[in-house]
């Protein structure tokens, strides 16, 4: 089975619709979570991802979104946490909810999870140098997918693969461009993707929009 990876999107749409349009044909769509924070079009993102991904984990910014005070510390963080608040549905919000913060597909070979496999980690970033230590996490599984960190990277420890796929709508591994991974679970290879994308148009909403101009410029380089 051949899968696309996504993972922080972050309700940035024209970098979610440069990298749907990208992807190759696949069997799935996999998302590794956050769905929602930092960018202006949170509904948006929600409503594209709920109809093409079969399987969608938890992230801090989708289980946040009732709770922006917790994000205050981090100006662009709690403003795209409260324009979420403010413009998803109640339905829309409960699906976030409702996501599980971690789980299995490719009939359980593959973990998946937002930041860290282990349940008492949640929230933990798994940096590329940390992605070794990942290796007792493997046992019974051919790989681990993972998001959180926006750095997009790949490893093979033991025959067993730790992917993530980097971040749609806020790359942070200094490439401006729209992150995501193809994997195929017949014979555990990933190909790492990037994809260019209007961040004008991010930018121009984020003004519009009225959250820090920074959300918007950051992105120009994949900071």
């Amino acid at each position: 089975m051949r899968v696309r990876l996504i993972s922080d999107i972050h309700a940035n749409l024209p970098a979610l619709e440069a990298v749907l349009e990208d992807m190759p044909p696949v069997d799935d769509i996999i998302c590794a979570g956050d769905v929602v924070g930092y960018n202006p079009w949170p509904r948006e993102c929600l409503e594209r991802v709920r109809a093409v991904s079969s399987l969608v984990v938890q992230g801090n910014h989708d289980r946040n979104v009732e709770t922006p005070h917790r994000y205050e510390n981090n100006d662009m963080a709690h403003a795209g946490l409260e324009l979420a608040q403010q413009e998803l549905s109640d339905a829309q919000r409960e699906w976030l909810a409702d996501l599980p913060e971690r789980t299995e597909f490719a009939d359980d070979a593959y973990r998946l999870a937002h930041s860290h496999p282990d349940p008492n980690q949640l929230g933990t970033y798994v940096r590329p140098a940390h992605f070794p230590k990942m290796r007792p996490y493997l046992d019974d599984h051919d790989g681990i997918v993972l998001g959180h960190t926006h750095i997009q990277h790949k490893a093979t420890i033991d025959d067993r693969l730790i992917v993530n796929p980097g971040s749609v709508g806020q790359p942070r591994d200094g490439d401006e461009r729209a992150a995501y991974a193809v994997l195929d679970t017949a014979t555990d290879e990933v190909e790492l993707r990037r994809v260019e994308y209007d961040i004008n148009r991010v930018i121009s909403r984020v003004e519009e929009c009225g959250l820090p101009a920074q959300t918007g410029t950051r992105l120009l380089d994949g900071s």
